[in-house]
C-alpha cells in the first residue's frame, strides 16, 4: 500500500466552493432582527436535504480528537442530502475532501477549518468522517433524515493518504 503525504490547506471560500459552503459570518449578509438586540447572519448554506422524502435535522456530534500523523484510507458521502458541520467548541478541525473520479473519491484534499467556521458539504461529496483536533469538539450537524440509503462509504484501494503536519 502507498503513502501519499497530504498536505492541508487554509480554508478558503473559493478552495472549497467545489465541495460545498464554507459557513462563517464573515461577509454575511447581517440583518438586525428581534427589535435590534439580535445580529442575524442570513443565509450561510445552503441545505439541501428532500431529495428522495426527506427532512432537514438538527443533532450534536461530539467528535474526538485525532493525533498526527492522521492516515485517510476511506472516504463517504451522501448521495441524498448535504451535511453541514459547525463548531460549538473554539478549536479548529479538519475537512478532507474529494472530487468523484467515476463513483468513487479522487485524490483528496484537506482544510484545516479555524475555530468559528464550519463547513456544509454538498450533497453526493466525498468527505472524510469528522476530524476533531486538540480536544473533544462538540459541532452542530444539520443533514438528512427519510427513506432511502443516504451514506456510502468506499476504501482507498491503491493508496493511503497521510497527514502528518498542520500548518497555522
Amino acid at each position: 500500500m502507498t503513502i501519499v503525504p497530504l498536505p492541508v490547506r487554509a480554508l478558503s471560500k473559493e478552495a472549497f466552493a467545489h465541495f460545498g459552503d464554507v459557513v462563517e459570518t464573515e461577509g454575511a449578509e447581517l440583518r438586525m432582527i428581534n427589535q435590534g438586540s439580535t445580529e442575524r447572519f442570513h443565509d450561510l448554506a445552503t441545505i439541501d436535504v428532500s431529495e428522495g422524502g426527506g427532512s432537514a435535522i438538527v443533532s450534536l456530534f461530539r467528535g474526538q480528537p485525532f493525533s498526527l500523523p492522521i492516515t485517510i484510507s476511506m472516504m463517504e458521502r451522501h448521495p441524498l442530502g448535504s451535511q453541514l458541520f459547525f463548531p460549538l467548541s473554539q478549536r479548529p478541525f479538519l475537512a478532507v475532501v474529494a472530487p468523484d473520479a467515476d463513483g468513487l473519491p479522487g485524490e483528496p484534499v484537506a482544510f484545516l477549518c479555524p475555530p468559528g467556521t464550519g463547513v456544509n458539504y454538498a450533497r453526493n461529496t466525498w468527505h472524510h468522517p469528522l476530524l476533531s483536533l486538540e480536544a473533544v469538539s462538540d459541532f452542530i450537524v444539520v443533514d438528512r433524515d427519510g427513506p432511502g440509503d443516504n451514506l456510502e462509504e468506499r476504501v482507498y484501494a491503491n493508496a493511503h493518504y497521510r497527514i502528518d503536519a498542520i500548518a497555522s
